[in-house]
């Protein structure tokens, strides 16, 4: 046990330290108050800004460039603050109201942003380049280059800021009728005899049950239950797609992977090498899947299935159990990284309890003004649980390293951002399947860590290929609820091999992912950071302790460059070539290997 934990732990977070009283609070009131006034300003000095035409004349451009990092801090602790609201208790009708406020607010600051991008496309291209190499332009130089270059194939200012208007009550408010939607999801099980009702993130956690008739009859309800809310789903879904396929349109984007590969900072080639490579290698996978099957004692293994724990894996972990064993093995790789987890729970940044009136899923989310971060999640006490909370902990400690750093070079992707989090599960999943002391207990950690392996290159894959297909598809219309079915079991027929007797019709209702208006196609970054993460982890420990202050400073770099810069300068590795996406399948493929082993003498005949 660590000494350093006073325990048990509080599974609720501390959102008073923030803006005291919930949605209530008039704290959080003035800071809007603040923001929008602040948003005011910046709209004014942008329309009084020209742009520089020589190194001299660069004060104002400087001045506006304080202000607008002071306004994206201040934007970014308010959206922050009333996710954490909505996502804790999505009862509370005020916390949608001041969701709707912080998003028009966003709006007139992106509105802002496109007359700020004009005085960037103004500064002649020489200048532009001297500008970028003093201070204080030199430390977001890369981020407030990228503005510029992105600025020039996109559509008028006034018709941007148009666009960004008009996303408040139609792209954003799409996604907040599904928001809504899955706040009204419940599913009655029975509970010790008694018929109870589950919020969606409860019903989810009771899908991974031990008792496989249990499991199929939870899938089946579960299933139903989405089936309830498909035509809500579908609408939301429909509609925000064909608001951003019309965006593309307007601006002359022909691939529906430009945007999200240019918010990745990542080249269309490297996405294709890293879905290649996997493909290619997924024969062995199907090999596990199969042999999980044998073990179930079925001949092929359905849907709900593929998660499900073999062994005495349902035993319960309890959260202090979890908090402690996931120190500990931070511990083993970074001090520094294992502090912050001690503080991230002595503190009650951290909201894990199991309750109805949570939403789904978890998250990490930063508050840059007072340089913490709020880590969400609905803990039942499994194994996959201790991954979900080492996981977003990664995400906490990556914001922390880079709490110092001006807001422009914080603000990195989410294919690196997740590179940090499937890091920290690694170092955890690593070292548990490594202190097994019998095969049997082997088998089962060995496991859980390969699900993981077949949720980025089957399940990841499948919510790419059927995003692909939908927006193909919705460029030519409505699509209905009866078609989505059909695009999302052929593509989790394609990901998977077709190596299991039945899919998830309405994964594309119950996955949230599909609805996110800030990043889209919010799937092949997870993959890219699991295999990204493999490499820097197989260089961790490789070299040892000496290795935490070079991973500092990779994650310091991660808002500053592409990542295939990244991965060159602190890996030497070319991402457009295979050859690394092959050793970090190869890192998986080992677990696999072992895991066939560990059971060839177990299979039942």
């Amino acid at each position: 046990m660590i000494a350093l934990l006073t325990l048990p732990l509080n599974q609720t977070w501390n959102l008073e330290t923030f803006f005291p009283g919930g949605s209530d609070s008039p704290a959080f009131a003035a800071h809007l108050k603040k923001l929008q006034e602040s948003i005011a300003s910046f709209q004014e000095q942008v329309r009084r800004t020209a742009s520089p035409q020589s190194v001299e004349d660069t004060s104002s451009l400087a001045q506006l460039i304080e202000l607008l990092q002071h306004n994206v801090m201040h934007i970014h602790e308010a959206d922050s603050f009333v996710g954490c609201l909505q996502a804790d208790n999505q009862k509370d009708k005020k916390a949608p109201v001041l969701s709707g406020q912080v998003k028009s607010l966003y709006a007139e600051h992106l509105s802002s942003l496109t007359h700020f991008d004009q005085i960037l496309t103004g500064v002649p291209d020489q200048v532009w380049a001297a500008v970028l190499e003093q201070e204080p332009f030199q430390a977001i130089a890369f981020s407030l280059d990228e503005r510029r270059a992105l600025a020039k194939e996109k559509l008028p200012p006034e018709q941007e800021a148009l666009i960004n208007d008009l996303a408040v009550d139609g792209y954003h408010g799409w996604s907040d009728l599904y928001n809504s939607t899955v706040g009204q999801f419940s599913m009655a099980v029975e509970v010790d005899g008694k018929q109870v009702e589950l919020s969606a993130g409860q019903a989810f956690n009771k899908l991974h049950t031990e008792n496989r008739e249990e499991r199929l009859d939870l899938f089946d309800k579960w299933e139903q239950a989405w089936t309830d809310k498909e035509e809500y789903c579908a609408e939301a879904l429909n509609h925000l797609a064909g608001f951003r396929l019309q965006v593309y349109k307007a601006r002359g984007w022909k691939s529906i992977h430009k945007e999200p590969l240019a918010i990745n900072r990542m080249e269309e080639k490297t996405l294709n090498v890293m879905w290649d490579v996997i493909d290619r290698n997924k024969g062995l996978f199907v090999e596990y899947l199969n042999r999980k099957a044998k073990l179930l004692g079925v001949d092929k293994l359905a849907w709900v299935d593929v998660d499900a724990p073999l062994g005495d894996s349902s035993k319960k972990i309890s959260y202090d159990e979890g908090a402690s064993l996931i120190i500990d093995q931070f511990k083993r790789f970074s001090p520094k990284l294992a502090a912050f987890s001690e503080e991230a729970f002595e503190k009650r940044w951290i909201e894990a309890e199991d309750r109805p009136g949570k939403r789904p899923g978890g998250f990490c989310t930063s508050f840059p003004l007072a340089g913490e971060t709020r880590i969400f999640m609905t803990y039942g006490g499994t194994l996959n649980n201790v991954s979900t909370l080492a996981h977003e902990l990664g995400h906490g400690y990556h914001q922390h390293v880079m709490t110092d750093m001006p807001a422009l070079a914080q603000e990195y992707a989410m294919n690196v951002a997740e590179t940090a989090s499937t890091f920290a599960e690694m170092i955890v999943a690593d070292a548990v399947v490594k202190s097994a002391s019998t095969d049997e207990e082997r088998i089962v950690l060995l496991e859980d860590k390969i699900q993981r392996a077949i949720a980025f290159f089957m399940n990841i894959h499948a919510r790419f290929i059927f995003e692909t297909n939908f927006y193909a598809e919705r460029s030519q219309g409505l699509v209905s609820v009866e078609r989505l079915n059909e695009l999302m079991v052929d593509a989790q027929k394609l990901a998977y091999k077709d190596a299991l007797s039945s899919y998830h019709p309405h994964f594309w209702a119950a996955k949230l992912h599909f609805y996110a208006t800030d990043v889209p196609f919010y799937n092949f970054p997870y993959t890219f950071g699991y295999m990204f993460s493999a490499g820097i982890y197989a260089r961790a420990v490789q070299e040892g302790a000496t290795f935490e202050d070079k991973y500092i400073s990779l994650l310091r770099d991660t808002g500053s460059m592409n990542v295939e810069e990244l991965a060159q300068k602190h890996l030497g590795v070319d991402l457009t070539e295979p050859d690394f996406w092959q050793s970090a399948v190869d890192m998986a493929a080992q677990d696999v290997k072992q895991f066939m082993e560990l059971t060839e003498s177990k299979v039942r005949v």
